[in-house]
């Protein structure tokens, strides 16, 4: 049975994330403390993958339980805040990164997904990581999955097995462990992933290639019509209000149509 094996959430958006064996949802239908806050600059404009591939270099690690992240260039001078009570501290130090000044938003509601109308942890199965991973020589498993930056990550099934999760027109609902989920659409990748995670540098045609080979492996039962174009990976989600509260753990079993 379908099972969930990695849980990932990125307490800042756009930083580096944090793997944890188990998270709640919230009344919006996100994980805890995923993209909870959000870089922005004076006009309230997003500072994220999208816009610089400077935010690659900046290095974070998250203690969520003491509430504290640290933050680093490549690892060096690493200086610790408290993510609620130095947050002033932190967009300073963050605006003497970027060269202009940023503040932090928090969301403690859903969070700062892309997709604000499907604001649930994005999923994709193990076998799909590796499976992408393999049409880039030059690029790990690891480096792949750093890349995609996908919450929850599901084992023991096919490539592609998470295009299931969607239909033609209408969400397909699953239940994950004790969580009632449905799946939305394909995610509609951006620039981020043809960078390397670590350095942001650009992998040369990582965009074409995706699209070429995407197409090619395609599964012949998975909903064609929701592909404008096939550089998407992975699925986004809802979570209805009714959920939040509960857990999701790795190990839980995925229920789907094609797993009862």
């Amino acid at each position: 049975m379908p099972r969930l094996s990695h849980i990932f959430i990125y307490p800042i958006k756009s930083l580096d994330g944090v793997s944890v064996t188990q998270t709640k949802i919230l009344p919006g239908g996100s994980l805890a403390h995923d993209r909870e806050f959000v870089i922005v600059d004076q006009q309230g404009k997003w500072v994220n993958g999208k816009r610089t591939a400077a935010i690659h270099q900046v290095r974070s690690q998250f203690h969520l339980n003491a509430r504290v992240v640290t933050l680093s260039v490549q690892g060096k001078n690493p200086v610790s805040f408290h993510l609620d009570h130095a947050r002033s501290a932190i967009a300073a130090w963050l605006s003497d990164f970027f060269g202009f000044a940023v503040e932090l938003q928090q969301n403690t509601v859903t969070g700062f997904p892309d997709d604000p109308t499907s604001p649930g942890p994005t999923m994709i199965s193990t076998a799909s990581i590796e499976q992408v991973a393999s049409w880039f020589p030059n690029v790990s498993v690891e480096e792949m999955r750093t890349r995609l930056r996908t919450n929850l990550e599901i084992t023991d099934v096919p490539a592609f097995w998470e295009d299931s999760l969607y239909s033609d027109d209408l969400p397909i609902e699953f239940q994950l462990g004790e969580v009632q989920i449905q799946g939305v659409n394909p995610c509609q990748r951006c620039v981020v992933p043809t960078r390397d995670a670590i350095s942001g540098a650009t992998t040369a045609q990582f965009q074409k290639t995706f699209t070429v080979k995407r197409k090619a492996e395609f599964p012949t039962w998975a909903p064609a019509s929701r592909f404008n174009h096939f550089y998407r990976l992975a699925v986004n989600t809802r979570i209805a209000p009714s959920e939040a509260g509960k857990s999701l753990q790795v190990g839980d079993a995925i229920e789907t149509s094609l797993t009862d």
